[in-house]
């Protein structure tokens, strides 16, 4: 049913834009918006279909969408067009980017002031609230525009459920459960039990915001770029010790690092992943069993947890033409205003039809509900509803993280996190060493960017 809403959503953005490509009946020619975007095919055509949408709403502006290359090229070919005097004026990135898109303030424009120097209204109090605070300084106001969301959760093999005695429709609540569960499974022939991809974002900082504890000081960087790491606690020391004991036991499989253990449950090779909500669609397309979708499970004896999860995906800076300025208040206003229709919930709502993404709004969300679109489509969702866990109320802890080189952080952890698996030390050490190691990363960005 998802596929068959997905076919009927492209052929209704591949219309819009081939409408989007006559001429424009206004007076003199548009002006001209370049959007550099960093995602690859069938995500990349279907963005720059949603700007055919915005072309053909209105014909005062034109948003020339294109791929720059992923992510992080897109992210130094936009610096570098910056100093040449000649930035596109919209730059995707992705959500680990922005405490560097932050601190390159000469290059951007922060959304609230584009905002209030054209006039244009958004109601971000309408944007999911795990989105709009990961993108949020730390006083509230915008400084970038949220886009493309995604969030992770748990899936399930049905079938394996059912083999191990498990009531299929019920997915533990509570990671203790959870284990419990993973022990029947082995026990009924299943190899692989569990996995996740993403280890750090899932078993760290996904972790962490749900527990409300610290990934970070300074309410996780958002407070400052003198932040330290926060993850040498005991709520995060005792899971991945859990994660370790429960590795040799054959319950967990460490299955790489980022998205390297996408197609373990696709393919039967395990009964339980911890994935990105947009591996919905690989699971969709190739698994041949009956699945389900959940929401991550939490240690239920942690004050306050569950919270929100928080997001990954990207978001879109407004950016200076380049050292000397160089836009019209029109070439701003444009900007603004197709910021404003990425907003709308007719526009927000198929966003997330055809592509899975969260729908950014709570309006939009709405909208497909009402369409009777999640009843069709079983699970499609859980992540919205687990982003707003805890009545999407957030936290310091909970509202996203905010950390100069965090990629490299990320990576840092991993590696820690292997010579755990490999039983080379336990979590304590695991913690403390990446600690270390991340918190000279974060003084060298510190230093590189300190005003």
């Amino acid at each position: 049913m998802l596929r068959r809403t997905l076919a009927k959503g492209a052929i209704g953005l591949t219309t819009a834009a081939m409408v989007a490509g006559r001429p424009a009946a206004a007076q003199g020619a548009p002006v001209e918006i370049q959007f550099w975007h960093g995602l690859t095919q069938p995500l990349g055509g279907m963005l720059e279909q949603v700007a055919a949408g915005f072309n053909e709403s209105q014909q005062r502006y034109r948003v020339n969408a294109s791929y720059r290359g992923g992510y992080s090229e897109t992210m130094v070919a936009a610096i570098a067009a910056f100093r040449a005097n000649n930035a596109p004026h919209i730059v995707q990135m992705f959500e680990v980017g922005t405490a560097t898109m932050m601190a390159a303030s000469r290059a951007t424009k922060p959304v609230w002031e584009l905002l209030q120097q054209t006039g244009v209204k958004i109601d971000f109090e309408d944007v999911l609230a795990g989105v709009r605070g990961y993108y949020s300084l730390p006083d509230g106001r915008m400084a970038s525009m949220p886009f493309n969301s995604s969030t992770s959760v748990s899936f399930y093999n049905k079938d394996a459920f059912r083999k191990a005695g498990l009531d299929p429709e019920a997915f533990p609540r509570t990671w203790p459960a959870v284990a419990e569960a993973a022990r029947k499974l082995k026990a009924a022939g299943i190899a692989t039990p569990m996995t996740t991809s993403w280890p750090t974002w899932l078993m760290v900082e996904q972790f962490s915001a749900i527990h409300d504890i610290p990934l970070a000081t300074k309410g996780n960087g958002f407070g400052g770029l003198d932040a330290e790491l926060a993850i040498n606690n005991p709520v995060l020391a005792r899971h991945l010790q859990n994660l370790i004991d429960w590795h040799k036991e054959g319950l967990f499989r460490y299955g790489g690092r980022d998205n390297a253990a996408d197609g373990l449950l696709p393919a039967g090779e395990c009964a339980i992943t911890f994935a990105s909500s947009g591996t919905r669609a690989r699971i969709l397309r190739e698994a041949k069993f009956d699945w389900g979708t959940a929401m991550l499970p939490y240690y239920d004896d942690v004050p306050k947890a569950p919270l929100n999860s928080i997001i990954g995906g990207a978001s879109l800076w407004a950016m200076n033409k380049g050292p000397s300025g160089g836009r019209s208040e029109e070439e701003w206003k444009g900007v603004a205003e197709f910021f404003a229709w990425l907003a709308k919930p007719d526009v927000a709502a198929k966003w997330h039809m055809d592509t899975g993404y969260l729908p950014l709004t709570r309006s939009g969300y709405e909208q497909v509900k009402a369409s009777g679109f999640y009843k069709q489509n079983v699970g499609a969702d859980v992540p919205i509803e687990q982003m707003l866990r805890g009545g999407g109320v957030l936290t310091e802890n909970s509202r996203g993280v905010r950390l100069g080189g965090f990629p490299e952080i990320r990576n840092i952890i991993q590696e820690e996190m292997e010579r755990a698996f490999q039983g080379q030390q336990d979590a304590k050490a695991l913690l403390e060493n990446a600690t270390r190691r991340g918190n000279v990363v974060l003084r060298n960005f510190e230093r590189a960017n300190r005003a």
